[in-house]
């Protein structure tokens, strides 16, 4: 009987830690099976795994700061050796900078054996770099060194008919004729020319721009200006009245539109004063005088120059009802994204983005709004802790990339978000999160989501507070996810709340979060009267025995059905890698890992 917390195994697959890892380093051979060994091997095995422990934990310091406390624990003995009454302290060099003494990852051989790029793409002749260019141009010299093939199909030659690798390609033989010139199938490749597959690139003229700040965020500066204004005091440490629900009087008088969108509600009656405040946050300062716009025109292009567009004429989004892809983190690229599109998501989202990096033009950071062509409903998620980075941030997408919606993120609760005042901190600071929502949807053409938790603190909700105000503010949705911050992924999701807050919601669509892990689960969820579910993070199932499965539970140490499922179960880092080497080929004799933001898969 498996314990609290813990996923049952059937007991032939159940093995120790050690007989696990020795099955593992035996490359599941036969005489590595569990119970082949004798107990003196097992204690050996436990001395050897101690040991190793021992001299991890030793090489987890670096050898400068090892150093440094050995330098420091001597200077103390002598002062007291010395009888000092008094201690000096000890001067200590502060850490700044990089770190130069990190090991480089990219092998200095890299660039000498690497074919120009100009050579795949069938233009030797007018390389960029010309007579300076460190890369190779003789095809011949570089198929000598370059690694063996992985296998005799391209699945882009296959799909696209071309492959832009040419003979870089790990599957080059696919595709390579006589001398290695790249074949291409003139009837499959017409069918996808003029089609871009990807869509939501960083172009370099827009990089550019940013990192020159020469972007131009006309309707977020009009915005931030607005709210200086109303605060009088430039915009710094600015305050609005709070008001709860009840003075706030929110009616729902009229209906809301089909689908998503602001709802058409009759405005609640303001004191004088506060009214001016509502006003200067949900439109930006009128033009003329000092603060109007640079840009001279003779007269109004459109509509919007002289009258701005009501809730109900933006662009809608109808997904209720239909199966959200949940915005992973690290997890949720685009090739994952594609792969849920095909089991059966109707909706998907990009994974969180950072919009201070965004603002930057970072590539890492703009590879994460790409948009796959199978996508049909598509979003992405931006955090920030400051209304006038996200409102930028949400003008510059607005302008730049196509999406269906943008999501805000105030569910994280990681540390490294939290403690800058994002994620969920942004529920403790609604003065900031009114002056997000609402600036960044002033400047949306797309309807703006919020996702939220139940609250910070388990035992104290604060969900059901903030959703009628962001219904207010110009939420077109919030999805619920029915945990607290510091429940992490401890306890079970509460769909009693996440049926209350469906209530309270109303006429805006609330999806709920959650311990949705089979067709079962969103049938039950559905029927707490939210508008959809959201599926994020799956367990192994084929391995538990009983039902219904729970995501707080962990399964013990197992041996699988052959070597590769085994494989799979490690939390080993040099286990997956050897996993990704099947893929990719071997990685170099100096490869070394470096875990993202203290990953627990290291060693």
């Amino acid at each position: 009987m498996a314990g609290a917390g813990v996923a049952a195994v059937r007991a032939p697959f159940l093995t120790s830690k050690e007989q696990f890892h020795a099955f593992l380093r035996a490359g599941g051979q036969p005489g590595s099976q569990v119970g082949t060994g004798t107990e003196e091997d097992t204690e050996e095995k436990k001395e050897e795994d101690a040991e190793e422990k021992k001299e991890e934990k030793c090489q987890s310091e670096p050898p400068a700061k090892r150093v440094r406390l050995e330098e420091l624990s001597q200077d103390e003995e002598r002062q007291q050796a010395a009888g000092a009454t008094e201690k000096e302290p000890v001067e200590r060099k502060r850490a700044r900078g990089q770190n130069k003494s990190r090991p480089c990852m990219k092998p200095k051989h890299y660039e000498e054996s690497r074919l120009c790029p100009s050579m795949t793409q069938g233009c030797a002749e007018k390389c960029c770099f010309g007579s300076r260019c460190r890369f190779l141009h003789d095809i011949g010299e570089y198929m000598a060194t370059k690694p063996a093939d992985l296998g005799r199909s391209c699945v882009l030659f296959e799909t696209f008919g071309k492959c832009v690798y040419g003979v870089t390609c790990r599957f080059a033989q696919a595709h390579l004729g006589d001398g290695y010139q790249n074949i291409v199938n003139a009837e499959l490749a017409k069918q996808w020319e003029g089609k871009s597959l990807v869509r939501n690139n960083l172009s370099k003229d827009l990089q550019h721009r940013l990192r020159k700040r020469k972007f131009s965020f006309q309707k977020a500066d009009e915005y931030l200006r607005g709210l200086a204004k109303a605060h009088g005091n430039g915009g710094k440490g600015g305050k609005t009245r709070e008001c709860s629900a009840e003075e706030q009087g929110v009616s729902s008088c009229t209906a809301p539109p089909e689908g998503l969108g602001d709802s058409l509600e009759c405005p609640a009656p303001l004191e004088q004063g506060e009214g001016a405040k509502a006003e200067a946050l949900q439109r930006p300062s009128p033009a003329g005088g000092e603060e109007a716009s640079s840009i001279k025109t003779v007269g109004p292009v459109t509509d919007e120059d002289v009258i701005k567009l009501r809730p109900c004429e933006k662009k809608q989004l109808k997904i209720q009802g239909k199966l959200y892809l949940a915005p992973l983190t690290t997890c949720g690229n685009l090739p994952f994204r594609r792969i849920c599109k095909r089991f059966g998501a109707d909706v998907t989202c990009g994974e969180m983005a950072v919009c201070t990096h965004l603002l930057q033009g970072q590539s890492s950071e703009w590879a994460l709004l790409k948009r796959h062509h199978t996508e049909d409903i598509f979003g992405v998620q931006l955090e920030g802790a400051f209304p006038d980075t996200m409102t930028k941030c949400a003008e510059l997408l607005n302008q730049s990339i196509e999406v269906d919606f943008v999501d805000i993120n105030v569910g994280c609760p990681i540390d490294l978000v939290y403690k800058k005042g994002g994620g969920c901190a942004l529920m403790t600071r609604s003065n900031k999160f009114e002056q997000i929502v609402r600036g960044m949807n002033s400047v949306l053409d797309v309807p703006l989501t919020v996702k939220i938790r139940t609250g910070v603190q388990e035992k104290i909700n604060v969900a059901h507070k903030l959703i009628p105000k962001l219904r207010e503010w110009g939420a077109s949705m919030v999805t619920l996810h029915g945990r607290s911050r510091e429940q992490r992924y401890t306890r079970s999701a509460d769909w009693d709340y996440i049926a209350e807050c469906a209530k309270i919601a109303t006429p805006m669509p609330l999806f709920g979060n959650g311990d949705i892990l089979s067709y079962e689960d969103a049938q039950r969820a559905m029927q707490t009267g939210v508008s959809g579910v959201m599926i994020a993070r799956y367990i192994p199932v084929g391995l538990l025995e009983h039902l219904p499965q729970k995501i707080n539970e962990r399964p013990p140490y197992y041996l699988g059905r052959d070597y590769m499922e085994t494989l799979m179960a490690s939390q080993n880092v040099d286990d997956w890698i050897k996993i990704s080497e099947l893929l990719l080929g071997p990685v170099p004799t100096s490869f070394t890992f470096l875990p993202k933001h203290k990953a627990n898969s290291y060693r």
